[in-house]
C-alpha cells in the first residue's frame, strides 16, 4: 500500500492534499533549509506549539460544536507531541531553542479571516487547513534530502498532517452548510503569493528566500 512507502509522490500519498495546493515548494526554499537547519527546527518547534494552541483556543471557543471539540482534541495532543519530538532532537543536535519573529504565513491569513459568523470560524478552518497542507508537502520534500534520522521524522509525520489538513476541511464544509470553493480559492491565492514570492526571513513557512535573508 501506497501508505507503507511514505516515500511516493506526494499526489499518490494523499491525492486530495496534492490537489488543494496550488504549488509546490520551491527549490531555492529546500537549500535554504538545508544551510539553517537549526531555524527550521526551532520554528518547527513553534509550529507544533503554535497549532496545539489554535486547537485549544478553538475548543474553548466554539464549545457548541461536538465534531469540532473531539476532533481539536485529538488534533492538539497529537501537536504537543510532535512539539515534545521536535524539542528531543534539538537536545540532541545541540540546538538551542530561542525566541524567533512568527514567519509571515498565518499572518497573511488572518487577513482573510471575515470578521462575522459563522464565515469566520469557516475561514479559520480553511486556514488551518492550507497550513496542515502546506506542512505535510514541505515534510515530504524535506524528506528527501535530509539525514535519516530527520528523514524518517518527517515522513512519520506525513499521515498526522495529512490527517488534519482533512479535519480542518470537512469541519469547514460541514459547518457553511454550502459550497466553500470561494473561500478555498482567496486562501489558496493567499497560500501560492507567500510560498512563491520572495521573502526576507527564513521560517518553516516561508517563501522563496530573497537575497539577503535572516
Amino acid at each position: 500500500m501506497l501508505r507503507n512507502n511514505l516515500s511516493a509522490p506526494l499526489s499518490d500519498l494523499f491525492p486530495d492534499l496534492a490537489a488543494f495546493l496550488g504549488c509546490g515548494t520551491p527549490g531555492e526554499w529546500i537549500e535554504k533549509a538545508l544551510e539553517n537547519s537549526d531555524i527550521l527546527l526551532i520554528d518547527h518547534a513553534n509550529c507544533e506549539k503554535k497549532a496545539a494552541s489554535t486547537a485549544l483556543n478553538l475548543m474553548f471557543k466554539y464549545i457548541h460544536h461536538e465534531d469540532l471539540l473531539n476532533k481539536m482534541s485529538r488534533l492538539a495532543r497529537e501537536e504537543l507531541l510532535h512539539f515534545e519530538q521536535v524539542l528531543a532532537l534539538m537536545k540532541k543536535r545541540n540546538v538551542h531553542y530561542r525566541p524567533l519573529s512568527a514567519s509571515r504565513y498565518p499572518g497573511l491569513m488572518r487577513e482573510q479571516v471575515r470578521p462575522r459568523e459563522p464565515g469566520q470560524l469557516v475561514d479559520i478552518l480553511v486556514a488551518g487547513a492550507f497550513i496542515e497542507a502546506r506542512s505535510c508537502e514541505r515534510f515530504h520534500k524535506l524528506a528527501f534530502h535530509v539525514d535519516d534520522e530527520l528523514a524518517k521524522f518527517y515522513r512519520s509525520l506525513l499521515l498526522s498532517e495529512g490527517r488534519h489538513f482533512k479535519d480542518y476541511l470537512m469541519l469547514a464544509e460541514n459547518i457553511a452548510q454550502t459550497d466553500i470553493s470561494d473561500r478555498i480559492a482567496v486562501f489558496a491565492a493567499i497560500d501560492q503569493q507567500a510560498v512563491e514570492s520572495d521573502d526576507q526571513q527564513f521560517r518553516f513557512h516561508s517563501g522563496k528566500p530573497a537575497l539577503k535573508i535572516c
